[in-house]
């Protein structure tokens, strides 16, 4: 896909003021239309199965004086429990990343704990380890991450979406944000359509990899029953659509070389390209994605490049909110 420049006032400042107010992109094979979110029902045909991520979002900043350290997620197999940590420069409300640290280096944070870096483990995130459990001292001291395109701080309501669950491991540093538009309401509309609905988990990092950046392990669960139902609508004929990037990176984990899904869970470094392209899925539901971010790549693979340049132009000559309080699109191969 062609680079492109993201003017600054297309980026999403703040929440919508109502969920209803999100506006909706569609690209199919047959062109780019343009509807309210609310629309999404009647774009969709009585069988296609949405699969949506049930990760919670964490408050996974905690902030120091001068800096504020961005919790991404734990590591597999770590003896002494080291999650991922970015450094971030506070500057005038914002944040900016802090290319400092050293390993060995301590930092004490509110509540008495300490954090240490253990090493780097991609050029802006440090191996490091908390002395004392992670998920919990997040919920008692974290606010949620929050980048210089929104103005000020929001609760973490804000960043949640209907389908979040508050579980024992914990949730994602940032908000699965392609869920965020949906509404008791809408998911009624969808079921009473003949809609299927289905779970997974995948708890996202910061930021996920941006170009050129080592992807690092992501947990993930694909539960049986899901994957029973994506092989089943898809055998009948029905679409799988995955709501957001996360749930394509967990099914196409989860996809075996015969087309199947089977029940998996564990980590997940995979990174969907259009050289590859994808298996388990037939269409994205998503939000508008950064010049040069990885994730244009995922969209290409699902949509093809022709869809997806053209939709990218309609987004900035409608002028189409970027971001994870931002509009939506669609994206369809058939």
């Amino acid at each position: 896909m062609r680079e492109f420049t993201l003017p600054a006032g297309l980026e999403a400042s703040e929440p919508p003021a109502r969920r209803d107010g999100v506006r909706l992109l569609a690209g199919t094979p047959e062109g780019v239309t343009h509807h309210p979110f609310t629309a999404l029902p009647e774009l969709l045909r009585p069988g296609d199965l949405l699969v949506v991520n049930t990760s919670a979002t964490l408050p996974a900043a905690v902030r120091l004086d001068r800096l504020a350290l961005h919790f991404s997620g734990p590591l597999p197999s770590e003896p002494d429990d080291a999650w991922l940590v970015e450094l971030r420069l506070r500057q005038a409300g914002a944040t900016v990343p802090y290319p400092g640290g050293r390993c060995g280096e301590w930092f004490p944070l509110p509540g008495g704990a300490t954090l240490t870096l253990l090493g780097r483990q991609t050029p802006r995130l440090w191996r490091a380890r908390l002395d004392t459990d992670v998920v919990p001292y997040l919920r008692r001291h974290g606010v949620p991450i929050r980048y210089g395109y929104v103005g000020r701080d929001w609760p973490l309501s804000a960043y949640q979406t209907v389908f979040g669950e508050n579980g024992l491991e914990g949730g994602s540093a940032e908000m699965p944000s392609a869920g965020r538009p949906f509404t008791y309401e809408l998911v009624t509309r969808l079921v009473a359509r003949g809609v299927h609905l289905a779970p997974l988990t995948l708890h996202t990092g910061v930021a996920s990899p941006e170009k050129d950046e080592p992807p690092y392990p992501e947990r993930y669960d694909v539960p049986a029953a899901t994957a029973r139902l994506v092989n089943h609508v898809r055998w009948d004929g029905g679409r799988v659509i995955a709501v957001g990037t996360t749930v394509v990176r967990a099914l196409e984990t989860a996809v075996g070389d015969d087309g199947f899904v089977r029940p998996s869970r564990g980590w997940t470094s995979r990174v969907v390209t259009p050289e590859e392209g994808v298996r388990a899925v037939d269409g994205l539901l998503t939000g508008l994605h950064e010049p040069r971010s990885s994730h244009l790549r995922m969209l290409t693979a699902v949509a093809g490049e022709p869809l997806l340049e053209r939709v990218y132009e309609e987004a900035l000559a409608r002028e189409y909110k970027w971001h994870e309080f931002g509009d939506v699109n669609l994206l369809l191969s058939h």
